[in-house]
């Protein structure tokens, strides 16, 4: 049975592993190949154990309550830029051979909550416009918001802002 919770310093390295293993899946042909194959498990891993330590929004879906592996993580917390909404998915990733069994929804659904309990009043996200993963923000009842552009290993990437307002949108759209 599928388990989603808070992450543990403990699961830093492993979702270091699925956050490279997504980006490399889901980004070929939108990112530079060579700098998918430079991507860094144990680099990624550093970074989440210090959202984790700090206190910072990170939730975790494991294959059991007991297993170490980890198959999708999502981040979240308040806006990083003004504008679009006080609360902010930073990040949302499945393993590809867990998709569509309800576990995005669940990790969306866990950092939403947490947004709310936090006070925001709404929640965005941004997605790489040419992910085919945004349909699930759409399916879910994000509005598009904005377009602009980011640049990820000195390329520049047309993305979009999807928006949760008011945030009990999204979470009735993503039940537990």
């Amino acid at each position: 049975m599928i388990t989603v919770r808070r992450a543990r310093i403990a699961d830093a390295a492993a979702i270091g592993a699925v956050h490279v293993a997504a980006w490399r899946n889901t980004y070929p042909g939108i990112l530079p190949d060579a700098y998918l194959s430079r991507l860094s498990p144990i680099r990624q891993a550093r970074h989440y154990e210090a959202n984790i330590a700090a206190g910072g929004c990170v939730i975790v879906a494991a294959p059991d309550a007991g297993s170490p592996r980890l198959i999708g993580f999502t981040t979240a917390g308040r806006a990083r830029t003004g504008g679009l909404g006080d609360g902010e998915i930073e990040t949302l990733y499945v393993l590809d051979d867990w998709r569509e069994q309800g576990i995005g929804r669940r990790l969306l659904h866990a950092a939403a909550k947490d947004l709310a309990e936090r006070g925001c009043r709404s929640a965005f996200l941004w997605v790489l416009r040419d992910n085919p993963s945004r349909f699930f923000y759409q399916h879910l009842g994000g509005q598009p918001a904005a377009q602009g552009d980011t640049r990820v290993a000195g390329v520049t990437v047309p993305q979009m802002a999807y928006c949760w307002d008011p945030i009990e949108r999204l979470l009735a759209a993503s039940p537990a």
